[in-house]
Formats: C-alpha cells, structure tokens, sequence
C-alpha cells in the first residue's frame, strides 16, 4: 500500500538549542527520531549521530535482510550507532556524558518492525483509537510495572524524563524491539517526550484525525505542544498507510 512520510522537529520555547533529531528516507520505508543528553551541545551530537548511523546500518543492510528479520536488523543498527557515540564521548572530552534515546520504524512488505532506547515513543492509530507501541525505559515507568507507583501519577512525577536506558551510555546496549501488521488507514507516530509530555494522548488523537495529511499533521502537533509551554526540544515523524 502506499506509504507517506513526513517530519518535524522545533527547539521549543525554554530550551537554547535543539538537541532532537529526526530523519526518515521514504524510499527505505525507514524513520528514525532521536532525542540526545549531554552538555556542551553534546547531547545534539549524540542524535544526529544515531540518526545517521541508523540510516546508514540499514541501508547497507536491507537488501540482504530475510523477510521477518526486520527486528533483527534495527537492533543491530542500534548498537552500532552505539558503539560509535561511546567510543566518540570517549575520544572527545567536550562530548563526556552524551547519550541519546531512539526510536526507529521500518515498513516492508506489509509490516512495520520498531526498535526503541529510552523515552522516545511509537504510537499508532488507527480508527480513530491511539495506542502507544513502545514502553518508557524511564524509573517512573518501572515504579508502574512493579506496582510502586500508580499509573495514573506516573504523568506528573518529576522523575517521569529519567531514562534508565540510553544510547551510548554502555557498550552493552539491548534495544525493544516488535513487529505490527500494516493496515490502510493506519498512522504511525514517532515522538520525543517534547511532544508526549505537553499534550494528552486525546489531544493527538485530534490532531493526527483533523488535518489534511502527514506534513500538515506534522507542522499541528510541533505548534500544538509549543502552544501548550514548550518546555523541551519537540520532533516528531509519521508514517500514513494511504487507504
């Protein structure tokens, strides 16, 4: 079915810079969206280096990648862009402590095969119902799951941005990984917390229902969370399955 792309990223209203990147090529079937830590502007550097190196591991990759090991394939890319920014914060002291989170989507062949590190997410909707495919790599959301913390609170804790999980942290890194069934009509949604964290999941279900098409969705939801205080760096990517 036909697929459409489209980005957007802004340094919103309290930041100084944009430390989000986010990179999609349509041809691949490929989106990639990063949000980067670290001082110095180190942090922008880890994202836009994860972003690259995705890109680059798959597309050396994907022409001799099985059907059904799509998964396989993005983890794999995954820990290579994380090799890279370990060893670069390593060899760089203005780059110590720089990470990033990632979330990346590949439709082939009527799938869409993800991978994620830390708070950056994939959601999905579809008939008009959002549901969000990723899990935070965040203390708060392990605090949920353990049943320590109500779910309900989780949304206004402090701690709700403390990834326990990152891109360049470690040299051992295991990305979450999964695979959805591609249906037309679907829209699928990657986001940094600079979006999910100033608007309701409602909110950018209204959004993703009321506007003409990727691109202008795209430009809404950066407006809408920049409207809504822009407390963070906002990007976002979106894949349409043409109905």
């Amino acid at each position: 079915m036909p697929l459409l792309f489209a980005c957007a990223t802004d340094v919103g209203r309290v930041r100084p810079n944009n430390e989000d990147a986010v990179l999609i090529d349509p041809e691949l079937g490929l989106a990639v969206l990063a949000d980067g830590m670290g001082g110095y502007q180190a942090g922008e550097i880890a994202s836009r280096l994860c972003c690259r190196v995705v890109h680059e591991q798959v597309q050396h990759a994907l022409v001799n990648t099985p059907l059904g090991e799509e998964e396989a394939l993005l983890r794999a890319a995954i820990q290579a862009a994380n090799a890279r920014i370990y060893t670069d914060a390593l060899l760089q002291p203005s780059h110590r402590g720089m990470a990033t989170t990632v979330v990346v989507a590949l439709a082939r062949a009527g799938r869409l095969a993800f991978a994620y590190v830390g708070d950056s997410r994939l959601y999905r909707l579809r008939q008009g119902q959002l549901v969000q495919l990723s899990h935070d790599h965040t203390l708060v959301q392990e605090h949920v799951d353990a049943g320590l913390l109500p779910a309900a609170e989780a949304r206004l804790s402090r701690y709700r941005n403390l990834v326990t999980r990152a891109v360049g942290i470690d040299l051992t890194l295991l990305p979450d990984s999964a695979t959805q069934l591609l249906q037309p009509g679907d829209t699928y949604l990657l986001c940094s917390d600079g979006l999910h964290d100033m608007l309701s999941d409602g909110e950018i279900t209204h959004l993703l229902c009321h506007q003409a098409g990727p691109s202008q969705v795209a430009d809404a939801l950066v407006a809408a969370a920049n409207a809504a205080g822009g407390r963070d760096n906002i990007a976002v990517a979106l894949i349409h399955c043409a109905p």
